[in-house]
């Protein structure tokens, strides 16, 4: 026989409601200020709708089933050719595409690599802030991105041929070569088991060949393995380097990038 507990009819009362359906810009008084203050008043109608979107209740469903839901290492094809890719949940990919087409990942740059005018590192900053309140892990390869192209200004012909790809507001999630895509997301491969943050240590080795270099070595990480092309650190004749390495190389095949799960 079922017995019933006196507390089956117990009211509950002290819970806060679920935080979702809120203007994450309008609702918070110190990120108003601190973009007023720092130059972006003007951007705060861009800012609420910005707000408003990312703080729906559909949103935040989004950003909890893209964690309950890690990625996948598929090393192979079907057909037993080596890909090294990672399978995402499509909630990952349409948080993606929302941050893509916000500028999230390069609207502090221009088309050309320069750098663009204020305010927009307090209006992307703001933004960046808003979204991360939804879901963080995606925001990895945008940050990487935006930073990477701070460096390969180091390189201007390369930047040049880089840039328009990356500050185009499209999100392109489709495995192939960079250069045939609509828009792109940079990684970076810095971090060596013996260095640690010491990159000084790394024993990953870059060698001249016909069409560029050769990298022979092991990434203890390796930040967002499905951007297009990666910063990676390795030792040249001149001494510590960081090269564009590409997941496709130039005739169009899979660059021998190996993950391990």
């Amino acid at each position: 026989m079922a017995t019933r507990s006196r507390f089956d009819t117990h009211e509950v009362f002290n819970q806060s409601p679920a935080y979702e359906n809120v203007d994450l810009f309008s609702s918070d008084l110190p990120l108003r200020d601190a973009t007023r203050a720092n130059g972006a008043a003007e951007d705060a109608t861009s800012l609420a709708a910005f707000g408003k979107q990312w703080g729906t209740a559909d949103m935040f469903a989004l950003g909890r089933r893209a964690n309950e839901n890690p990625p996948k290492l598929h090393a192979f094809d079907a057909r037993g050719f080596r890909r090294d890719t990672i399978e995402f949940h499509p909630a990952y990919h349409d948080l993606m595409r929302g941050s893509v087409a916000a500028g999230l990942h390069a609207s502090t740059w221009t088309a050309t690599g320069q750098r663009a005018a204020p305010p927009s590192e307090v209006s992307r900053g703001a933004r960046f802030y808003m979204a991360a309140q939804v879901e963080t892990g995606h925001l990895c390869p945008l940050t990487m991105t935006r930073a990477a192209l701070a460096a390969l200004a180091a390189e201007p012909a390369l930047l040049a041929k880089i840039a328009p790809k990356v500050v185009t507001r499209s999100y392109d999630a489709t495995f192939r070569p960079w250069w045939e895509k609509s828009g792109i997301t940079l990684g970076m491969g810095m971090t060596e088991k013996q260095g640690g943050t010491d990159v000084r240590a790394n024993t990953t080795v870059a060698t001249p060949v016909a069409d560029g270099y050769s990298i022979v070595g092991h990434k203890w990480f390796f930040s967002a393995p499905m951007c297009d092309a990666f910063l990676v650190l390795a030792q040249a004749q001149g001494g510590l380097t960081c090269f564009l390495m590409p997941r496709f190389r130039p005739d169009g095949s899979v660059n021998a990038l190996r993950c391990s799960g």
